[in-house]
């Protein structure tokens, strides 16, 4: 797809499970979080699904053929105009290839699938002490401050 200082940059398809596995891997060493990257791992079946459809990106950085970082976004189809938005849900580089472009270089890939996409904008979250993340996207784009609610899926027992 693209290369950045000697690192190529993929999108992967549904043929791709191997390298969408190695790709979690890398958020779960890049998150300290390997139990939920790691612990209930996708079906092959489920990956080819989630990677062959037109509400998932992934894209990953790659030295040679490793998979030394990533991203995870979504196509949210909007409902007030023909348009959609790219959420970028997940974005990490391995430790030792940090600094080099990387991260840079998928969320411009990123704009470009979302150009063919006819996607009218990219939004990412950050948390504030990533003050790393967050000066990457000051770069790249323009900052709003908002709230984020998670919100539990099972209501809470009436009082």
């Amino acid at each position: 797809m693209s290369s950045t200082t000697g690192y190529t940059i993929h999108q992967l398809s549904a043929d791709d499970t191997a390298q969408m596995n190695a790709l979690l891997s890398v958020f779960g060493e890049a998150f300290d979080d390997a139990d939920s990257y790691g612990a209930k791992r996708p079906s092959p079946a489920y990956l080819r699904q989630l990677l062959g459809g037109d509400a998932f990106i992934a894209l990953v950085a790659r030295d040679g053929v490793q998979v030394v970082g990533g991203l995870a976004a979504y196509v949210l189809r909007k409902f007030e105009q023909e348009r959609s938005e790219i959420y970028i849900y997940d974005l990490a580089v391995a430790a030792p290839h940090r600094r080099r472009g990387l991260a840079t270089g998928l969320i411009r890939a990123l704009q470009r699938i979302g150009a063919e996409r006819g996607a009218y904008v990219i939004f990412v979250q950050a948390d504030p002490p990533d003050a790393p993340a967050i000066a990457l996207y000051a770069k790249l784009g323009v900052r709003e401050d908002v709230l984020h609610f998670d919100i539990p899926v099972r209501p809470a027992p009436a009082a």
